[in-house]
C-alpha cells in the first residue's frame, strides 16, 4: 500500500445507473489509490454494444463526480480501444496462444448437455484446439489457449490464498464471431497496458480471476493484486436489489442524502476500524487498509445510513445548510427563504436538524411553514367549535394579541415570543400548555396542513409578527360573533 506506483480503477459498464455495490467497489478502489498516493483510473467497459448507452455513462459520471471520486485518469472508453484489441489478438494467434474455434451453438450445447448429465463441469471440450484452423475457415470465435497442467494460485486482499487447477477452466472465448472481443479478454489488455498494480471489485468475479491471471501470463505481465469484496445483502439475507428499497447511487441525492453521508456508510458496509463509525474524507485515505476488509457480506440498513446522514447534517456551515435545504424547496418558496438571515437559518437549523434526517426531510419541514408566511393575508378562517368554545379562549386569545402586538419589531425572535407568552401565563394564571395550544389551534386553523412540530416561538418567529397579530385578531373576531 505504501507503494508510490499504486495504480488502481473502477470500471463499470454503462448498462444502467450507478448502484450502490458499484459505488462502494468504486471508494474502496479510490482509496487503495489515495491512501499510497498513487493514481486512480475511471474505465468504461462498454463493449456490450446492445446494453450500454449514453444516458447510463451519463448517469456514472454524475454519480462519480457527486461522491467526490475523482480520477486521474479518464473516463477511458473501452469502445475507443478496439484497435488495440485486435492487435492483441492478432498477437496470441500468432504465438499460438490462443486459436479460432469452429464449434456450432448446437455442438457446445449437446457436449455441455452430457457433461452434466456425467456429473461433470460444464466447459469446452478443446475439439478445435489443435486443428490449426487459419483465417478462411469460416464462422468462427477466438478461444485462448489455456495451460492443461499445473495450478492458478492467487491471493486475494480479502478472502487470502485461492488455488484452481488449470484442468478445472476452459479455453475461454477472447473473440466472438463478429470480431468483437469479451470481457475477460479487455479486461486484461486494458489493466496490462494501464499498469494496474491493484484490482478492487465484488466477488462475483472471483471465478474470472484464475482466467485472467493465465492470460496476463500469457502476455507476459505480472497480474495485479486483486480483493474480491463480498456482496451487499438486504435484510432477508438474500443479495441486495429493487425489491430491498436499494436505489441508485443519485436517487440518494434526491432524497438528500450528503455525499460525506452516503461514502461513511459505505465506507463501513465492509470495512472497519475499531468502534468508529463517522469517518472524514482525509480520515478514510490515511486509515484505509485492504486487511481490514471483511471476508463477511454486510447487509444494507437503511436506518443506519439516515443516523450517518443526521450526523453530517448536524456539522453542516449555517450557510451551506440553507443553501443546500432552499435547493429542495419549490422554486415559488425560494426568494421568501432566502430573505431570513444566517441568524435566522442559525435558529431554523438547530431545531430541523434534531428532527429530520434528509435535506427533503428539512424541506418538508420548512415547507408549509414558509407557504404560510407567503399566501396568508388575513380575512375568513373556519374554525372548529371544540377550538372556539375552548376554556377561557377569547381572554387567551386576546391576552396574546395584546402581547405580541407590544413587542418591538425590531426586537422580535423567539425568545420575546417566548416572554410575551410567559406574560400571558402569569396574567391568567394558567398553565403554559393550554395557552400554547390555543395559540397552536389558531395557526393549525389558518393553514390546517402546517407542520407545527419545530417550537411554537421559532414557528411564530419564522411567520412574523403581523401574521401572527392577524390570525389572533381573526380569532378574537370570531369569538365575538358567538358572543353575539
Amino acid at each position: 500500500m505504501e507503494n508510490q506506483t499504486t495504480i488502481s480503477r473502477f470500471a463499470p459498464s454503462p448498462t444502467g445507473n450507478l448502484h450502490l455495490g458499484g459505488a462502494r467497489t468504486a471508494l474502496y478502489a479510490w482509496l487503495y489509490a489515495r491512501h499510497a498516493g498513487g493514481q486512480f483510473i475511471l474505465r468504461i467497459e462498454d463493449t456490450d454494444k446492445e446494453r450500454s448507452t449514453q444516458e447510463s455513462t451519463d448517469a456514472i459520471l454524475q454519480a462519480m463526480e457527486w461522491l467526490g471520486l475523482d480520477y486521474d485518469q479518464g473516463p477511458i472508453f473501452q469502445s475507443d480501444r478496439t484497435a488495440r484489441y485486435q492487435e492483441v489478438l492478432q498477437q496470441l494467434l500468432e504465438e499460438d496462444k490462443a486459436y479460432r474455434c469452429t464449434c456450432s451453438k448446437k455442438r457446445l450445447d449437446e457436449i455441455r448437455e452430457q457433461q452434466m448429465k456425467q456429473g461433470g463441469k460444464p466447459k469446452y471440450d478443446g475439439h478445435c484446439r489443435d486443428l490449426n484452423l487459419d483465417a478462411d475457415c469460416g464462422e468462427h470465435v477466438v478461444r485462448f489457449r489455456n495451460p492443461q497442467e499445473g495450478e492458478v494460485t492467487f491471493t486475494d486482499q480479502v478472502k487470502g490464498e485461492i488455488t484452481i487447477a488449470n484442468k478445472e477452466l476452459d479455453d475461454f472465448i477472447v473473440a466472438r464471431s463478429d470480431g468483437s472481443p469479451t470481457y475477460n479478454f479487455t479486461v486484461v489488455v486494458d489493466d496490462a497496458d494501464m499498469h494496474m498494480t491493484h484490482v478492487v471489485r465484488g466477488d462475483d468475479h472471483v471465478n474470472n480471476t484464475p482466467r485472467q491471471i493465465n492470460l496476463f501470463k500469457a502476455l507476459g505481465v505480472t497480474p495485479p493484486t486483486f480483493a474480491h469484496v463480498p456482496t451487499i445483502l438486504g435484510p432477508d439475507g438474500k443479495r441486495l436489489s429493487k425489491r430491498h428499497g436499494a436505489q441508485s447511487v443519485m436517487h440518494y441525492k434526491e432524497i438528500g442524502i450528503l455525499p460525506e453521508a452516503l461514502n461513511n456508510y459505505l465506507l463501513r458496509l465492509g470495512w472497519s476500524y475499531g468502534d468508529q463509525e463517522i469517518f472524514s474524507k482525509q480520515e478514510m485515505i490515511d486509515l484505509f487498509d485492504p486487511a481490514r476488509l471483511s471476508r463477511s457480506a454486510a447487509s444494507f440498513d437503511e436506518s443506519k445510513l439516515l443516523w450517518i446522514n443526521q450526523h453530517y447534517l448536524k456539522e453542516l456551515t449555517v450557510e451551506n445548510f440553507k443553501g443546500q435545504v432552499v435547493s429542495f424547496l419549490p422554486e415559488n418558496l425560494h426568494e421568501k427563504a432566502l430573505e431570513y438571515s444566517l441568524d435566522d437559518w442559525g435558529l431554523l437549523k438547530a431545531e430541523v436538524v434534531e428532527r429530520c434526517q434528509t435535506l427533503q426531510q428539512c424541506a418538508d419541514k420548512l415547507e408549509t411553514l414558509l407557504k404560510l408566511v407567503v399566501d396568508y393575508k388575513g380575512g375568513l378562517v373556519t374554525y372548529n367549535q371544540e377550538l372556539l368554545l375552548y376554556v377561557q379562549a377569547e381572554d387567551i386569545a386576546v391576552s396574546l394579541h395584546k402581547a405580541i402586538s407590544g413587542i418591538d419589531v425590531s426586537k422580535w425572535d423567539p425568545q420575546e415570543i417566548k416572554k410575551a407568552i410567559k406574560e400571558v401565563v402569569d396574567l391568567l394564571g394558567l398553565k403554559i400548555g393550554r395557552v400554547m395550544k390555543l395559540l397552536r389551534g389558531i395557526i393549525k386553523a389558518v393553514y390546517p396542513a402546517m407542520d407545527l412540530s419545530l417550537p411554537l416561538d421559532l414557528t411564530c418567529y419564522i411567520i412574523g409578527k403581523e401574521k401572527i397579530s392577524k390570525m389572533l385578531e381573526g380569532f378574537c373576531d370570531a369569538r365575538k360573533k358567538i358572543n353575539g
